[in-house]
């Protein structure tokens, strides 16, 4: 020791220097891959990106410093996407997106190798704008607006994963979010769809209209038909033998009376009671 300085064993220097570098090897040698996510492992004297073996899966993973992993997001991730695309009749559109995709993960290294990091912007929004040009340029604005909705939706959806198809994407769904016309064209649509509407109301009046008539028709016809069947059954004959058949009923009567014989009209007799 000399001017106050602590002066360490020589040979402990050897084995500072070992830890020192210990330290730095195990810092750049150790990977930990978090939850939903999955490491693509380069090597730098093994061929660059794994390709043939499945990625590194969540955990510690011990790996050489001279090498690389690039850690990717495997979840189902969700694009936004506000665009312009034109109607059949050349109007603009403005088109709202949801899209839920992830990478598949098998094929990561392969993924990385050919597209990248970026793939969301070299791939996915490119696909997924060509698909919705490609589908809204084949309808009208009033079909946009009104009934067309789900089946656009299914188009683009389908027209996008077929583009995506060989580029290591999963793509789960393509949402439809809205729809946003020029507003003089969709104050007219709104325009006609009410008039539209209010025609179908009144035709619906009208037919109800009708067919209630024709059921007061119906049991009218029906009310005269049976009267006219009747008086025409109504014969003297079967009239008399009415009569006949209701004085003998009261003549049952325990009522007091007094039966005059062929006094009342066609011959029969009149009845008078107390009652």
């Amino acid at each position: 020791m000399s001017n106050g300085q602590l002066q360490l064993p020589k040979t402990l220097m050897p084995l500072i220097l070992i830890g020192i570098v210990a330290i730095i090897f195990l810092s750049k040698s150790t990977v930990t891959i978090e939850a939903g996510e999955a490491g693509v492992l380069w090597k730098r004297f093994g061929g660059g990106v794994v390709t043939d073996e499945p990625p590194l899966g969540e955990g510690f993973h011990i790996v050489a410093p001279w090498n690389n992993v690039i850690v990717y997001e495997v979840r189902q991730q969700e694009l936004y996407e506000k665009m312009k695309v034109l109607s059949s009749n050349g109007l603009d559109i403005l088109l709202e997106t949801s899209t839920w995709y992830l990478p598949k993960a098998n094929e990561l290294g392969k993924l990385h190798q050919e597209i990248g990091e970026s793939y969301l912007e070299r791939i996915i929004k490119p696909a997924l704008r060509s698909a919705a040009r490609s589908v809204v340029g084949r309808y009208t604005p009033e079909q946009l607006y009104s009934s067309k909705r789900d089946v656009i939706q299914n188009e683009i959806f389908e027209e996008t994963k077929k583009i995506l198809e060989d580029q290591y994407i999963q793509l789960n769904e393509v949402l439809v979010r809205d729809v946003t016309l020029p507003p003089t064209i969709k104050d007219a649509i709104e325009r006609k769809l009410k008039q539209e509407q209010e025609s179908l109301e009144y035709e619906f009046r009208l037919v109800t209209a009708e067919k209630e008539a024709e059921k007061q028709r119906i049991e009218a016809q029906g009310k005269a038909d049976a009267n006219r069947i009747l008086s025409a059954s109504l014969t003297d004959k079967i009239l008399q033998d009415k009569g006949i058949e209701a004085t003998l009923q009261l003549s049952n009567s325990s009522n007091s009376k007094v039966i005059v014989i062929g006094s009342g009209k066609d011959g029969l007799p009149i009845i008078l009671g107390n009652q």
